[in-house]
């Protein structure tokens, strides 16, 4: 089976995916006019608003939800893979297409906003509501849901946990069948709490996580300081071929840093559409803002740490898919992974080092865990909106904690196979439809424009806009109307 798995892979992710995802955020900064890098101050204004309502979380916590799925093992052991398989060069492909993905992420999480419901006393949306309202495409739709319910509840979750418990093995020698008791009983705890209950642990977790990571590059930059300037040197020259080791690896560089940067940030994917839609905002594009800065946190503030730490410190190995023998071997006999960051933090905190990237893996995936589950009901209760089937929802809990349980004792190979297959099928399915769905993203936009020029804070009105099937916001501009 590993092997079926690992061939319908190499198809899902070739560089057909990799041209893809570049087009698509190419496009949409030319269309939006760059709003990822127009609206930055508009981003760090919007994630002080905490509106919440009974139905709804606050714009900060479904930042919070989005970046718990953003950030996970992808953040650590997914970079050194890039850097191993496309050399230092990745790391700027990396962030280019987080630049460029932020875009995506802009117009996918508006159009969430914009379609969204109320539903059983919480906001629902995610791409497949907008597609169903935005295309008027409901086959495709479902198909959509179909998907996401069960890569998010079924394929992807165990990558998480195998990394969980490999990470605690290898750290702590703690038994597999232990940790993935001990990390499906805390999943249920959360789960059976509601989205408020996932949205809280998110709100307190994420900050401190991603503050405490970067910490530890800090310190690791500032150890390593004198060489800085040689590691920028190496990931330009490297990027764009003028290095002596890596110039004929622009090709694999350019693939690998951008599978890494979806897989990792899932910019234009659809992940984060659902926890957009989740959130209490007066306009649809504040919470498209806001989730196009988290972009920049998921890649260009934690995936760049990793990455500067592993290049800084030297703590790597370059061996191109193919190749018998690798470019460079720093470390003998190391699999590309989370081996690479534990040396390199290991050369500034000695033995401790392996312990505080266990930690850390543990807090990236178990947020990204909590998310997915989130995701994947939000896909159910579309399937089922008028809950017919209410018995569907807790078999999907206990399905999920079946699912990372297992996870956490399978083989790591077929996991993040499972997880590839989902998650690619997702980011080709909703990469189509934000295309298709541009106008009314486009015209949320001017619509804001025009209120922040005008020195209001902007509340929609999806007739001013001239946007269809937007019933939520018609009652709510009714309800707000100055």
């Amino acid at each position: 089976m590993e092997a079926w798995v690992n061939t319908a892979v190499s198809y899902i992710w070739g560089n057909g995916l990799v041209y893809l995802a570049l087009a698509v955020g190419l496009y949409f900064t030319v269309v939006t006019r760059g709003v990822q890098f127009r609206y930055l101050g508009e981003m760090f204004r919007l994630l002080k608003e905490r509106q919440e309502s009974g139905a709804g979380i606050s714009s900060f916590q479904a930042f919070c939800m989005s970046l718990s799925g953003r950030i996970g093992v992808g953040n650590i052991a997914g970079v050194a893979t890039a850097i191993a398989a496309g050399g230092p060069g990745s790391v700027f492909w990396m962030v280019v297409m987080a630049l460029l993905g932020g875009a995506a992420a802009f117009v996918e999480s508006t159009l969430a906003q914009i379609y969204k419901s109320e539903l059983d006393g919480e906001y629902r949306g995610g791409s497949p509501y907008y597609i169903e309202k935005g295309l008027k495409l409901k086959w495709f739709a479902v198909a959509v849901a179909a998907v996401i319910c069960l890569s998010y509840g079924v394929l992807v979750p165990g990558i998480q946990a195998n990394t969980i418990a490999a990470s605690f093995a290898g750290s702590f020698d703690m038994p597999a069948w232990m940790t993935g008791a001990a990390v499906t009983a805390f999943l249920a705890f959360l789960i059976f709490g509601g989205t408020k209950r996932i949205a809280r642990a998110a709100d307190r977790i994420i900050p401190v996580m991603a503050l405490g990571y970067v910490g530890l590059m800090l310190v690791v930059l500032a150890a390593h300081a004198a060489n800085i300037p040689d590691t920028v040197m190496l990931i330009v020259r490297s990027a764009f071929g003028m290095d002596a080791v890596f110039g004929g690896m622009v090709g694999t560089a350019v693939a690998w840093g951008v599978r890494r940067a979806v897989f990792s940030n899932v910019a234009g994917a659809g992940e984060a559409t659902f926890s957009s839609a989740a959130a209490e905002v007066s306009h649809p594009v504040k919470q498209g803002l806001v989730q196009g800065f988290s972009v920049y946190v998921d890649t260009v503030v934690v995936c760049s740490s990793t990455a500067v730490m592993i290049l800084i410190t030297g703590m790597y190995n370059v061996q191109p898919p193919g190749a018998e023998v690798p470019l460079v071997q720093y470390l003998p006999g190391a699999q590309a992974g989370t081996a690479y960051t534990q040396a390199a933090l290991s050369t500034v905190f000695g033995g401790f080092g392996g312990t505080f990237v266990s930690i850390g893996i543990f807090f990236f995936a178990f947020t990204c865990l909590m998310a997915y589950y989130y995701i994947a009901e939000t896909a159910l209760v579309y399937l089922d909106r008028k809950l017919r089937f209410p018995v569907l929802k807790i078999v999907l809990k206990l399905v999920f904690l079946v699912v990372v349980f297992l996870g956490s004792v399978q083989s790591a190979g077929l996991m993040w196979g499972l997880g590839d297959i989902g998650f690619g099928s997702m980011c080709y399915l909703n990469f189509i439809a934000i295309v298709l769905l541009s106008k009314p993203a486009l015209k949320a936009l001017r619509d804001y424009d025009r209120q922040r020029k005008a020195g209001l804070d902007p509340v929609f009105d999806p007739r001013e806009a001239g946007i269809d099937n937007a019933e939520f916001w018609i009652g709510y501009a009714d309800k707000h109307r100055r």
